[in-house]
């Protein structure tokens, strides 16, 4: 490919928003790329947040920019320091940092007051004395104008004195609001004299109860923009009306920047939900354990149950950043997860739902240690022992008494390679008098230690795992699935709620190979056969608790059809 053919098609491979930045660059619009990533903190950040932060910080990053973490703190009754920390952490822990630039709309309250005040002054704004509801009927509809409020024509001199009495606290909660006066018959409903300010007697995470008026998001966001000279101002489709109004605010104030709003289709998952009020509903009403719980779509829950924040980077980059609406298959970021794990992840053995293994020729008093690899990806990470004995732990499941031609597992008569070890016999299968199976006892070929093949030529088609009883450690493993059984829980019929996976998450009693012990809180290991596992947050060396981070292949679609 020649230069010129390269360098085209690495131009078509950028998206349109990348392709704005360098247009900017490079007719000397800006000379330095500002973004910023502003949530709420009435909330846990989402993995539909994570899109947004690999977007704004990425592009700060590739363009040698800044992005700026600002939080957009004008609702008091809504927001904590809870979710201020809780928001720095997964930013953080996503692999990106905001250095100096962490700011929020709280620090701007005096000077969004003053120009408030300008506003009124040029006679672009008014108090108005009509309620909520009043208001909201006299908006109009898309169809019909609104109506203009009985205030709006108020002198200035007067909404000046009542914007003053609001701040200094002599009205009560909704008794009096703060609205721009544009046109009230704007097809635009955004238009339509939008509110500035409300009255809230709320205590404020941070300026405490300094003051008792409120900017609303629309007028905060896009001043607070400009404050920080904001080049490229990033934001989800849903605010593509609310950009003319955007760009009004920052026509009509004398702001020291013009920063620019480019929206983008945000992030949408199958079987899950991505609303922060039916999250929160989710938490509030005990669904689920926290905003940490495994199967929630928080960054939070999402590093507890053990997703590396390099797959949700990679899983954001490989989704692109396009305008149209879409919803993706979750199935794409557990595959993202499972192909860093399987470069990453060490590899142990452990039996989740154990039946006894007797090897009745196996001396009684000995212990081998078998070399088992570490990751087959790695090889540089070297073997690690993992102890035999006479007496094993396998998976229920991989012996079948009555079992079909092609089961190539532990079943009466049949040879199997125990992993690493050495190939089994069953010989006896040993059942309680209500019927069921609680022990195999087995014969073992000393001549195939390690797996190998026997001298005599015989072969066998089954491999499975096991754990040695006398060396086996105790723990509770919570085997997580998808939160909800429908793909779209917003769009089936009935309430979401009515939608959840009743086997999204269950307990059960473990048996792991005595290296697991080791295992520090958050990190990810591959239990062999069954899949990638995170020792939980609440793991100690006297409890382990493992959660089961994601299968090894992807088995919903045949398991739900």
């Amino acid at each position: 490919m020649s230069d010129t053919a390269e360098s085209t098609a690495n131009e078509a491979s950028k998206d349109f928003i990348r392709q704005i930045i360098e247009e900017d660059l490079a007719s000397g619009k800006h000379d330095k790329i500002i973004t910023r990533f502003p949530p709420e903190p009435n909330g846990y950040l989402h993995i539909g947040h994570a899109k947004s932060i690999c977007l704004n910080f990425g592009i700060a990053q590739e363009y040698d920019g800044q992005c700026h973490l600002r939080f957009d703190d004008t609702n008091p009754t809504k927001e904590d320091t809870e979710y201020v920390d809780s928001i720095q952490e997964d930013v953080r822990w996503l692999g990106f940092d905001w250095g100096d630039n962490l700011f929020y709309a709280s620090d701007y309250f005096e000077q969004l007051y003053s120009w408030a005040v300008a506003l009124i002054e040029a006679g672009l704004a008014y108090v108005d004395e009509q309620s909520a509801d009043e208001i909201r009927k006299n908006r109009g509809n898309l169809q019909e104008p609104g109506v203009n409020s009985p205030h709006r024509d108020r002198p200035a001199e007067e909404s000046l004195q009542l914007f003053a009495d609001m701040r200094a606290g002599k009205y009560a909660d909704g008794e009096k609001v703060l609205r721009a006066k544009i046109d009230m018959a704007h097809p635009n409903m955004n238009f339509r004299d939008p509110v500035l300010y409300r009255i809230a007697h709320a205590h404020h995470h941070r300026t405490g109860d300094q003051w008792c008026i409120y900017p609303m998001y629309d007028f905060a966001h896009g001043q607070s923009d400009a404050i920080e000279h904001i080049t490229h101002s990033l934001c989800t489709l849903e605010f593509e009306m609310h950009r003319p109004l955007y760009e009004w605010f920052t026509e009509n104030i004398e702001v020291p920047a013009t920063p620019r709003q480019i929206e983008f289709a945000r992030l949408n998952l199958t079987y899950t939900v991505m609303s922060k009020r039916k999250l929160l509903q989710l938490v509030e009403e005990n669904h689920v354990s926290g905003w940490d719980d495994p199967r929630m779509p928080t960054i939070s829950g999402m590093r507890r149950r053990g997703y590396p924040a390099e797959a949700i980077r990679d899983f954001c980059h490989h989704i692109g950043i396009t305008k149209y609406k879409s919803t993706h298959d979750v199935g794409l970021l557990e595959n993202a997860v499972r192909h860093v794990l399987n470069r990453d992840a060490l590899r142990y053995m452990a039996v989740i739902d154990p039946i006894k293994v007797v090897v009745t020729n196996y001396p009684e008093d000995q212990v081998e240690e078998m070399d088992a690899v570490k990751n087959p990806e790695n090889p540089e990470l070297g073997n690690r022992k993992v102890p035999f004995c006479r007496e094993l732990y396998i998976e229920r499941d991989d012996f079948m008494e009555d079992a079909p031609k092609k089961f190539f597992r532990l079943k009466p008569g049949g040879e199997v390679r125990f992993r690493c070890a050495y190939w089994l016999k069953c010989e006896e299968v040993i059942k309680d008098a209500d019927g069921n199976v609680t022990e195999l006892h087995c014969t073992y070929d000393p001549e195939t230690r390690g797996g190998e093949n026997p001298p005599d030529g015989r072969k066998v088609k089954g491999t499975i795992h096991w754990v040695s009883a006398r060396h086996a450690l105790d723990a509770e493993v919570r085997v997580y699935d998808r939160l909800f059984k429908e793909e779209n829980p917003d769009g089936a019929e009935g309430d979401f709620l009515d939608h959840i996976n009743p086997d999204s998450s269950r307990t059960v009693q473990a048996k792991l190979e005595p290296a697991l012990a080791d295992t520090a809180p958050g990190e990810t290991v591959q239990f062999e056969r069954l899949g990638y596992f995170c020792a939980d947050l609440d793991s100690t060396p006297e409890k382990l608790i493992f959660n089961r981070t994601v299968p090894l292949r992807d088995s919903w679609g045949k398991k739900n059809k």
